[in-house]
């Protein structure tokens, strides 16, 4: 019995007989010369080389690290040792091989405690509904187009954010150098920062979690887009008693692991103390710190003490000089993000059905159903 079902009754074959998959070669950091040939690690291109190890097209998936994510190449490319990649295709489209491998959901065989790992071995006798040739180009025809329309939404989404930077930058200046002369203060004057709190150790003992107040982590701040609109855990009645509910209209801020990355929460939640909670006086509104934030994070990141992970403290976050607009520029600016926000949240739900309708268009193609 195959993973995607077999309406149109082709073939069952087992995945190797379709599309071989081997482990990729190690490449030290300090043996490459850049070139035109791109590297492939699990999560996707990780540089480039002047020397080509596999001829293309290629299909790159990871085999350490990051499972489930797959990639495709038309050049020559490396495949890096944390990688699987595709040696043999049997005769069989790319391209198709490549849709067929996403829609697979290879995340499902993950081993590993500790670093997630993939096993070719476990996936290699999967049975997968052959097409003929024919068919799978035109299965790998129809999802390239539907995939690019997906890609332009993700497009407009990311204008958006530089848009805000170039307004922010005609308004207020690169906030690095202060061309345009603001007054300076320092970070912990234009408002209250404070770490949030999770003192019961183990942080993940059960009787913490699984009850109604959210619980936000340094993850939900990173891939918030600038506001926390959702989350994935919840704190009990006892997990709140040893931490701290902050207001909507909290500005997060990451202090490890993510260095910096920052999201308004939309509703009352808690946080660890891996995240600070800022709230402005009357000197600064919270998107103009937010999207100054943004122009310092790779250098605080690059900054970050390092031991078993990168992390900042109160004291440095504090100690940021921050220049001061007028007030009343600062709150034209906000007007502008609630705008641009308002486009985004429109765009997002609209990516939302489109990546939807593309894994439904996913499944049925695969189960012979186009």
């Amino acid at each position: 019995m195959s993973f995607f079902g077999n309406q149109s009754n082709w073939q069952l074959r087992s995945l190797k007989e379709i599309a071989t998959l081997k482990r990729g070669y190690d490449l030290p950091t300090k043996l490459r010369t850049a070139g035109n040939v791109p590297i492939y690690a699990a999560n996707g291109q990780n540089g480039s080389h002047n020397e080509a190890k596999i001829k293309g097209p290629g299909v790159i998936t990871g085999r350490s690290g990051t499972i489930g994510k797959v990639h495709y190449t038309s050049t020559d490319y490396w495949p890096l040792n944390t990688s699987l990649y595709v040696t043999n295709f049997h005769g069989n489209d790319p391209k198709w091989v490549f849709y067929m491998l996403k829609a697979f959901q290879l995340e499902r065989f993950v081993e590993g405690a500790g670093v997630p790992t993939l096993n070719r071995n476990l996936v290699h006798d999967e049975l997968i509904p052959l097409p003929p040739l024919d068919e799978q180009k035109r299965i790998a025809a129809i999802l390239d187009k539907a995939d690019a329309t997906r890609r332009k939404r993700q497009q407009a989404i990311q204008l958006a954010d530089d848009f805000l930077r170039s307004v922010f930058l005609d308004m207020f200046g690169d906030p690095v150098t202060n061309p345009k002369g603001w007054e300076v203060k320092k970070f912990g004057e234009v408002g209250t920062l404070d770490r949030g709190k999770s003192k019961h150790r183990p942080r993940n003992d059960p009787k913490l979690l699984g009850g109604e107040h959210p619980l936000i982590q340094t993850g939900d701040v990173a891939k918030s887009g600038g506001y926390i609109t959702s989350y994935s855990a919840t704190y009990s009645d006892f997990g709140l008693a040893q931490s701290k509910k902050w207001k909507a209209g909290t500005l997060c801020i990451t202090i490890a692991a993510n260095i910096a990355k920052t999201g308004i929460l939309t509703f009352e939640a808690c946080f660890p103390d891996s995240v600070v909670g800022f709230k402005p006086n009357q000197l600064v509104t919270t998107e103009y710190v937010q999207t100054w934030l943004s122009f310092l994070q790779k250098i605080l990141e690059a900054n970050a003490p390092e031991s078993a992970q990168k992390n900042i403290n109160l004291a440095i976050l504090r100690d940021l000089d921050i220049p001061l607009p007028p007030i009343e520029q600062q709150i034209r600016f906000t007007n502008t993000v609630e705008k641009i926000n308002e486009l985004k949240r429109k765009l997002n739900n609209s990516s939302k059905l489109n990546k939807d309708g593309f894994n439904s268009l996913s499944q049925k193609a695969f189960a012979g159903q186009l």
